[in-house]
């Protein structure tokens, strides 16, 4: 196996050896049971074997040199494993990650990341042409309630729906979207949303008081 750890690198690179597009090195156990290792993830990160460097990409323990020669890989299952297990991954790895997986669930990796990008998302992206980086938009500290608003008639729905769940959003639109159906739910989580609203939309729903 070209993984195994008695193996030096020169020996190794000369295995001919293709990664699977969804393999993440679990199987690299002399690694994965070394992940708080200095010497261990070392060796693994500097490695050019993929399998290598996607097992070292588990750690959270990375220091900042081997966390910079990781995020220069760009492998898109390094990318992902870096946005899931390290504090401190880099935000150029984060909107990789997001560039891929923008329009899926697993965008999570990287949009909740406390490094993902947030101050001028809305410069940046409020006009894209792809709905997935117009919402990151709403994460803007500094989007206006405007723009906002704005958002919150993109012709793409999930565009629409993080809009609505600001608390940015004007107070007339807020109370528009509650009738929407595709809007409804993400306007009723709203936290602007007062008191007498919400126990409207309960009672619009057939919830009982």
């Amino acid at each position: 196996m070209t993984h195994r750890p008695e193996l030096d690198e020169t020996r190794r690179m000369v295995i001919d050896f293709t990664a699977g597009d969804l393999d993440r090195g679990d199987g690299v156990w002399w690694v994965r049971d070394g992940l708080a290792d200095p010497e261990i993830l070392r060796r693994a990160a500097a490695s050019a074997h993929p399998l290598l460097q996607r097992a070292a990409a588990r750690s959270p323990h990375l220091p900042p040199d081997l966390l910079r020669l990781l995020a220069r890989v760009e492998d898109p299952v390094v990318d992902n494993l870096l946005g899931v297990h390290h504090p401190d991954t880099p935000e150029e790895v984060l909107m990789r990650v997001f560039a891929r997986l923008g329009g899926t669930f697993s965008a999570w990796m990287a949009e909740t990341h406390p490094r993902f990008p947030r101050e001028g998302l809305a410069t940046r992206y409020a006009n894209h042409p792809d709905g997935n980086y117009r919402r990151l938009a709403v994460q803007d500290p500094a989007a206006t309630s405007e723009l906002i608003e704005r958002l919150s008639h993109d012709p793409v729905v999930w565009t629409r729906q993080v809009a609505v769940r600001d608390p940015r959003l004007p107070f007339h639109r807020l109370r528009e979207a509650l009738l929407v159906p595709e809007l409804a739910s993400s306007a009723g989580a709203n936290p602007a949303l007062p008191e007498d609203e919400m126990a409207a939309v309960l009672d619009r729903a057939g919830v009982p008081a």
